[in-house]
């Protein structure tokens, strides 16, 4: 209740501002006006919907966008502050001198310059209309990203052996059926020989897959389909009557896996085979740094697996590669994440700059890195949460090719 109270004074005060700068820009108090109350409507859309709906763990299309309005209104009228507060400085310090050397003994703050206010809300439009588009068009502008990754001890069998992962369905967000076909129908047309999915097929419960299925199900590789759990799949931010209850949903949610054609990999290993040849795959439940759900067990994972065999490993959650994959004893030459979603929002200029502030919470949050001779993969997240949109960072399709590394 207390954070509720503190929310709605923070956006009341950059509503004030907001309403500030338009009066000035526009010397106009009823546009100014109604911009106070549609700002108002926006959060009251919001704020009582959304409540009931993290108690019952469902987030209607009407709710999430009502999230979305109220981030892109934060956005607009948060800039609009920086500009207008370090102006009300100025003219505290302009007052405050004529009051004290000045002619006039009276304190009048200086009233605010219209050119400020303008540049203020044209520079404030940018996000606000960004994160409008990213509800609208963004978050289903799904691309296709391919790499080839060279290693010298790939099997001869492997070389040229394709992978196709997505990551981060969040069935539950989706609102679109024509978009999630296409989007079904691109991953089908990479041709790959697997398909590996490495976690959060739902927001919170397994109900949220059921009308997806069919779609799903469509979904084809040669070696087949393989997948582990993320974070969002226990159930873990929903109330649940019972913990029997909780317990019924992560299993109906392995089941629909199942169901749809999915080998879910919960701290295990399958053998891809070629011939003589073969690589491991192994899967391993969440596991996060923080709060974050540690039901991952690498030493169980690789139980039939020899420390000598070419290794890919599926982890939702890339903090377990830093914190733990990579300084194991056993040599993991591609792991597969997800989770970050690159938040959903930043730049990303192939070649030239790639940033997201979700940089400041994970190292590794999106693309390829190597350390120490491993390769990761974070994977941006096929579909949304919370805002229901992207910006910048949009909706990802992986192809990974491995290549054998000539020796010269």
């Amino acid at each position: 209740m207390l954070r509720l109270v503190f929310f709605v004074a923070f956006y009341a005060i950059l509503g004030f501002y907001a309403f500030q700068a338009l009066r000035a820009a526009t010397k106009s108090n009823g546009i100014s006006y109604l911009y106070l109350g549609v700002i108002l409507i926006v959060l009251i859309n919001f704020i009582y919907p959304y409540s009931n709906a993290r108690m019952s763990g469902v987030l209607s299309k009407e709710i999430s966008n009502a999230f979305g309005l109220v981030l892109a209104v934060l956005a607009f009228n948060s800039i609009i502050l920086v500009f207008l507060f370090f102006e009300d400085i100025v003219r505290f310090l302009v007052a405050t001198y004529y009051k004290f050397f000045g002619v006039s003994k009276e304190f009048t703050l200086p009233g605010r310059r219209r050119f400020l206010s303008l540049v203020a809300l044209g520079i404030a439009s940018l996000p606000f209309g960004a994160l409008l588009y990213g509800m609208v068009k963004g978050k289903y502008n799904f691309k296709v990203l391919k790499y080839e990754l060279a290693f010298d001890d790939l099997p001869d069998a492997f070389d040229g052996y394709q992978i196709t992962q997505i990551s981060d369905i969040h069935s539950g967000s989706f609102d679109d059926r024509k978009k999630i076909e296409y989007a079904i129908d691109l991953i089908n047309q990479q041709g790959s020989d697997v398909l590996l999915f490495t976690g959060d097929m739902v927001n919170n419960k397994a109900d949220e897959m059921r009308p997806w299925m069919d779609d799903f199900s469509k979904l084809e590789a040669v070696d087949g389909k393989f997948s582990v759990l993320g974070n969002h799949d226990y159930g873990d931010y929903v109330q649940w009557e019972t913990e029997e209850l909780k317990k019924q949903n992560l299993e109906e949610l392995k089941q629909i896996q199942k169901d749809i054609g999915f080998d879910l990999l919960l701290n295990d290993s399958r053998f891809l085979k070629k011939g003589k040849d073969k690589i491991a795959l192994i899967g391993v439940e969440n596991w996060g740094k923080g709060s974050f759900k540690k039901a991952g067990d690498l030493k169980q994972a690789v139980a039939r697996v020899n420390k000598d065999d070419f290794k890919i490993l599926m982890s939702h959650d890339p903090s377990h590669w830093e914190k733990q994959v990579i300084n194991d004893a056993y040599h993991y030459h591609l792991t597969l994440s997800g989770h970050t979603h690159g938040m959903q929002f930043g730049i990303e200029i192939p070649g030239w700059v790639k940033w997201s502030p979700v940089k400041w919470r994970y190292q590794y949050w999106a693309g390829i890195y190597k350390e120490m001779g491993q390769y990761i993969n974070v994977n941006r997240g096929f579909g949304f949460l919370g805002y229901p949109g992207r910006v910048g960072i949009w909706p990802e399709i992986t192809v990974i090719t491995l290549k054998k590394k000539i020796l010269t």
